[in-house]
């Protein structure tokens, strides 16, 4: 029996494979001349992209007080406009809607994603959700990207306010130190709000997300033909 996550993947390709198909028909009654029956087949495949669930390629872990309408949006906007729409993001205003549970669709987005990006800014850690979002991302071993954004490396100590809180339980203290320690020491970008180019840092860090991508797609068929041989 498929796990759930197994057949949200079926249903996402056979809803892409029935859009494919009727944007095809579409293109060939166009092509027939037939203008009502091409706007059918391009409503029918409207449907079936709508449908076919979201699946994510980056996650965008950030304080959104920061970072929302600066760093972590512009960063999606460019990763969307650099791959053409096929890499997709992860940005909780932008990647969730009304009804959506909000853990379920935090953790799902860290599940699917291939690389996860870090805005560490001052008020991350005031947020429960960024260092849970943080502690999975380092469990699950996604390939990790930190944004320094007005902090330094050194400065990802997990607060006394938060380590002697009552709200969490002494396995989550232990989670979020250790994911604060990998990102520490984990090579990323830096960037001071004050005299920093902010289209540089995300040219640059859109682009270290691509190149992470696409060689991740390019050892995967790699690995299937080594199989293949054996």
């Amino acid at each position: 029996m498929a796990s759930c996550g197994q057949q949200q993947r079926i249903r996402s390709a056979e809803s892409g494979l029935s859009a494919i198909a009727s944007r095809l028909n579409a293109a060939a009654e166009a092509a027939a001349g037939d203008a009502p029956a091409a706007a059918r087949w391009a409503g029918r495949a409207d449907d079936d992209e709508a449908a076919a669930p979201r699946t994510y390629d980056v996650f965008i872990n950030h304080r959104g007080v920061d970072t929302k309408h600066n760093v972590a949006r512009l960063l999606y906007d460019r990763l969307e406009h650099l791959s053409g729409g096929r890499v997709r993001s992860f940005l909780d205003n932008k990647s969730m809607r009304p009804g959506d549970r909000l853990g379920e669709s935090i953790d799902e987005g860290i599940r699917q994603c291939k690389v996860a990006v870090a805005i560490f800014s001052r008020r991350y850690f005031d947020s429960e959700f960024c260092l849970h979002e943080l502690a999975s991302i380092v469990e699950a071993r996604k390939l990790l990207i930190p944004i320094f954004y007005g902090i330094k490396p050194s400065e990802l100590i997990l607060p006394p306010a938060v380590e002697e809180s009552k709200d969490h339980t002494p396995r989550d203290i232990e989670r979020f130190r250790l994911a604060l320690q990998e990102a520490k020491y984990t090579v990323g970008l830096t960037y001071d709000p004050a005299t920093g180019d902010l289209a540089e840092l995300v040219y640059t860090a859109a682009n270290a997300v691509m190149d992470r991508i696409q060689e991740m797609d390019h050892r995967v068929p790699q690995r299937q033909m080594i199989m293949s041989r054996l």
